[in-house]
């Protein structure tokens, strides 16, 4: 993963609920810090990066300063299929488009239409040039915070499915060159993100499956969320397993009740130590198929914010 930053888009996506949006800061704060100027992308009417940052955006679907060479944007796909038709309809409004059956007949008869215009989107992000100085809208990396496996799959798979479609004018053009961006490994990277349970790892290989057929890449990197570490040798173990009360003195020696909480502590210790156990051969099956996997640990906080993300943040620098 070396020369992961150094593309012009990462694709995040997995099973939803895994941590897309939080791993897409974490690693935009990454590439901010090592000076590349970044911007992560959301899709339909998530707004939760401005949220994070504590920065409310100017306007709907404004690209929005985070922090030094970090910004976010929201891009929400029926704005955006729109603003392509009204483009191509020169000087028709974009009220007066949005009222009318064609652009109703064009969203419902095309289908992935709305999918390969955000990816066209996404691809006007990209096209600013390394080492443009602070030129507004030049991007030295765009982070695409994807939706779930199945949708993100879709909108990866458009372009080949509109490129038999549209042959000729300014929708093939694009098409073919959003295609190129994302069939070029030197250009674009593909990321999963997983919890360390079966169902998260299983949606992750699965994606690895879709990939190679729909687009003839392969992931990158899994990132493994909320990973507990192996905190016990076996022989720690075998003396948390005598630690059940029974080597105490009488128990009405000790009104406190030490021996139940010892028993206790040493059942909680056996059960965290299980569900580890349990966590890492998850990450093995990934490594079977020869992924880069890179765990981050589970946070303990009260509540899930910038510190915590920037805390993960510093965790993924020392692997990337």
């Amino acid at each position: 993963m070396a020369s992961l930053l150094d593309r012009k888009l990462l694709v995040l996506t997995g099973k939803g609920g895994v941590g897309k949006t939080t791993v897409s800061a974490a690693l935009g704060l990454l590439a901010a810090e090592r000076g590349l100027r970044t911007i992560v992308v959301e899709l339909g009417e998530q707004r939760r990066l401005g949220e994070l940052f504590g920065v409310v955006p100017v306007q709907a679907g404004a690209q929005t300063e985070l922090r030094e060479n970090l910004w976010s944007v929201s891009i929400d796909p029926d704005r955006a299929l729109l603003e392509w038709l009204q483009s191509l309809g020169g000087r028709v409004s974009g009220r007066v488009l949005a009222s009318s059956g064609t652009f109703q007949y064009f969203a419902a008869a095309a289908p992935g239409a709305k999918e390969l215009i955000s990816m066209v989107t996404i691809w006007k992000l990209t096209e600013g040039k390394r080492g443009a100085g602070k030129r507004p809208g030049s991007y030295d990396l765009v982070i695409l915070d994807a939706p779930a496996t199945g949708h993100a799959l879709g909108m990866l798979h458009s372009p080949q499915t509109f490129g038999a479609i549209a042959r000729v004018g300014p929708i093939a053009s694009q098409t073919r060159q959003v295609g190129e961006l994302l069939s070029d490994p030197a250009r674009s990277g593909y990321l999963a993100v997983a919890l360390p349970t079966e169902m998260a790892v299983t949606e992750a290989l699965e994606l690895q499956d879709g990939l190679q057929q729909q687009i003839n890449r392969t992931l990158d990197a899994v990132i493994v969320n909320s990973t507990l570490p192996r905190r016990f040798s076996a022989a720690e173990l075998d003396q948390i397993d005598n630690l059940d009360g029974t080597g105490l003195a009488d128990a009405s020696n000790h009104p406190d009740g030490s021996d139940s909480v010892t028993r206790s502590a040493a059942l909680a210790a056996r059960a965290v130590h299980d569900r580890a156990s349990f966590q890492h051969n998850q990450l093995a099956r990934l490594r079977r198929r020869d992924f880069e996997v890179h765990p981050v640990p589970f946070l303990f906080v009260a509540e899930f914010n910038l510190p915590a993300v920037e805390r993960i943040a510093g965790h993924l620098s020392k692997q990337i």
